[in-house]
């Protein structure tokens, strides 16, 4: 079995007996053709299927979380996210990205907004990993829009 698959079961059967495990779990790292390759998956996923899409990213079933590697996705119209697979993200949901800002005071969410409007791009910045050390490190999100949303993969450089 891969490192990735390890790290998805234990990630699974760690859910379902704590339910906050995620927080606390090294995952397995993605790399940046697996991020694209997440991000091609997201936009096809929701041209087929809009609402059904957004369900599964939030559920974070049918492949929409491998690892560390999860698409988001938020309105283009106001910004407002309104999905996500990571767990420990689900609190943004319905707060406007064109706000997060990183650790170093970064107004990255503008940047994947504008990304997103322009109709696809690549935003770099800094972002705590999943696991008990919140240091922001390098991550690079690729972003493309559909279905009047702008999504975004990111993996850790």
């Amino acid at each position: 079995m891969s490192i990735r698959a390890r790290a998805y079961f234990a990630y699974v059967l760690g859910l379902a007996v704590s339910g906050a495990v995620f927080a606390n779990v090294a995952l397995a790292e993605g790399t940046a053709a697996d991020a694209k390759a997440m991000l091609d998956k997201t936009i096809a996923a929701l041209k087929a299927d809009k609402v059904k899409t957004l369900t599964e990213i939030n559920a974070g079933t049918n492949g929409f979380l491998q690892g560390d590697i999860y698409p988001f996705c938020f309105n283009l119209s106001d910004g407002i996210l309104v999905a996500v697979a990571n767990p420990n993200a689900k609190g943004n949901l319905g707060k406007d990205i064109r706000l997060n800002k990183d650790a170093t005071g970064d107004p990255f969410g503008e940047r994947l907004y504008a990304a997103a409007k322009a109709g696809s791009g690549e935003v770099t910045y800094k972002f705590p990993k999943a696991g008990a050390d919140k240091t922001p490190v390098p991550k690079v999100s690729f972003v493309a829009a559909a279905a009047d949303l702008g999504c975004g993969v990111g993996y850790y450089k």
